[in-house]
């Protein structure tokens, strides 16, 4: 069993926050599914572009309300918000309802710090000596992030017991490291989601000088059979710019969320349903 898809471009991970990407006016600059008002009284979900404000209504975690949306793009983006210079969200996080300790045994108390907005390029890197050379000191604008594309290709063992996923990206971040995590069916769950993990140990890669890169990683049984008792299957990939420069080990950030990991490619929806492993 084997396929092949294309990732999208975004700054989206979960809906809330509607961003892991602000502008320079610390508005959310979303590029994924945009929450709108359906005229009915309810929420309708659609992908598009909007710059979105960070006081928008918080609705409870599984559930959705209407972005607070200043203004909406396609995928043409307007030279104005093209030239938008990238920021980190503050800590604490604003407009999350996600209740997720991203590397407990690392820093537990990561939900508890505050931090500023900082732009891309100059984010505190722990430990950083001008002398070590940090690669990217220009600011990173959006014109630059939306050049990124990627696919991967996933394919089932002869036995069944694990898959492999293949990845090739080019337009990425030049001269960047980057994680790519994995997003499993309850990982999202209210009734008690479980933490996102990564794609394989190690889960980095560098990309080279252009903003290519290819990935490869081998998960044990990452697609059962969803009525197996206590079944998590692999739905999503995401691919991580990390504004810090560094990797966690068995997590995929520090606080996550925008904190300091930051979507730019991933699949528009739940996939993977016809891949099945056994243990």
């Amino acid at each position: 069993m084997q396929t092949t898809l294309d990732l999208s471009l975004t700054t989206q991970g979960p809906l809330y926050p509607p961003s892991e990407v602000m502008d320079q006016d610390g508005n959310f600059i979303v590029i994924g599914a945009l929450n709108r008002d359906d005229g009915a009284g309810g929420v309708r979900t659609d992908w598009g572009g909007a710059i979105v404000k960070p006081d928008s209504a918080l609705p409870d975690f599984g559930a959705r309300a209407p972005y607070d949306i200043l203004r909406e793009f396609g995928p043409e983006i307007p030279e104005d918000i093209a030239d938008s210079v990238l920021h980190t969200l503050p800590l604490p996080l604003p407009c999350t309802n996600y209740p997720m300790l991203f590397a407990p045994d690392q820093y537990p108390q990561a939900n508890s710090e505050s931090r500023p907005s900082y732009p891309f390029h100059d984010t505190p890197i722990p430990d950083a000596l001008p002398e070590h050379g940090r690669a990217r000191t220009t600011p990173i604008r959006l014109r630059e992030w939306a050049t990124a594309r990627g696919q991967v290709t996933v394919t089932v063992t002869e036995d069944q017991r694990a898959a492999d996923f293949d990845c090739t990206f080019a337009g990425l971040l030049p001269g960047s490291l980057y994680t790519i995590m994995t997003l499993r069916a309850h990982d999202l769950d209210p009734d008690g989601p479980t933490r996102p993990g990564p794609l394989g140990i190690p889960n980095v890669f560098v990309t080279d000088a252009e903003g290519r890169a290819t990935f490869h990683a081998r998960l044990p049984d990452p697609f059962p059979d969803p009525a197996r008792p206590g079944a998590n299957r692999v739905i999503n990939i995401v691919v991580l710019w990390m504004s810090y420069q560094q990797s966690h080990g068995g997590a995929i950030g520090r606080y996550g969320l925008g904190g300091d990991i930051h979507a730019q490619l991933k699949l528009r929806g739940p996939s993977f349903d016809d891949l099945r492993t056994i243990s």
